[in-house]
């Protein structure tokens, strides 16, 4: 079982986009998903079609359980989130173990599933920080951009901070590079700086840029379900697959 933060605090990176797909690809290599959504915006839920109800800050307030809010698609489980989360974030400001508050909610489900995936905020906010205290491992959707680098910085800052703080090992499993024109000369030279100077891997999957998987929330689906033979679907089926061999 392992658990990933899907995380970068820049917006525009396909974070959630990653999250369900590559979501939705494991479960089409028959592994046994949950899809959490930390972030108030509640893209996943919406990207998915879910039902309105309970959601994670339902949790948070301590009115119901994790297990009875968990909706179903594409033989997944999500858990989803709605703006309440703002007032949630607040509230845990004034709490000694506001780090904590995700991990305590869903550590006795990780016997249950093969991958739990962590939506995170677009901030690296008290909700990231819960979202990256309860992981293993981090993946890092990115544009293959200069101003890209800035935010790589701040993540990896983040994790060392945390690290150190509460003696995690949470690791960096690898750069997911996103939106890909493989015709830009740019995409391959911020790849080789990223290689030169960090101490990061980045996939050998890459998502390369493709209509289908804008469309494909618009029908409340993956782009895995709504175009299985695009671009898109094939770049994710290829980095579900390059997930599993990590393990």
């Amino acid at each position: 079982m392992a658990i990933f933060s899907i995380v970068n605090q820049k917006g525009g990176t396909g974070k959630t986009t990653t999250s369900l797909n590559l979501g939705s690809a494991l479960a089409k290599l028959g592994q046994k998903v949950l899809l959490v959504d930390m972030d108030s915006q509640g893209n996943l839920g919406y990207s998915l079609g879910l039902d309105d109800g309970s959601t994670i800050a339902d949790v948070f307030e301590g009115t119901t359980e994790i297990e009875d809010i968990i909706q179903q698609r594409e033989q997944m489980d999500i858990v989803p989130s709605d703006m309440r989360l703002v007032d949630i974030e607040l509230s845990l400001m004034d709490m000694d173990e506001r780090h904590n508050m995700l991990n305590s909610k869903i550590k006795h489900l990780s016997k249950k599933y093969d991958y739990i995936l962590i939506d995170c905020p677009p901030s690296l906010s008290i909700l990231a920080v819960n979202s990256l205290y309860a992981s293993e491992r981090v993946i890092v959707p990115m544009l293959m951009e200069v101003l890209s680098l800035q935010g790589l910085d701040q993540i990896i800052q983040t994790i060392e901070k945390i690290n150190a703080s509460y003696k995690k090992k949470l690791v960096i499993q690898g750069i997911l590079p996103v939106m890909v024109d493989k015709r830009r000369k740019l995409s391959q030279e911020v790849k080789d700086y990223i290689l030169e100077n960090y101490d990061v891997k980045i996939f050998n999957s890459m998502i390369r840029n493709n209509v289908k998987a804008s469309e494909a929330p618009s029908f409340g689906q993956s782009v895995i379900e709504y175009a299985p033979s695009s671009n898109s679907a094939k770049d994710y089926m290829d980095f579900a697959n390059e997930i599993v061999k990590l393990n």
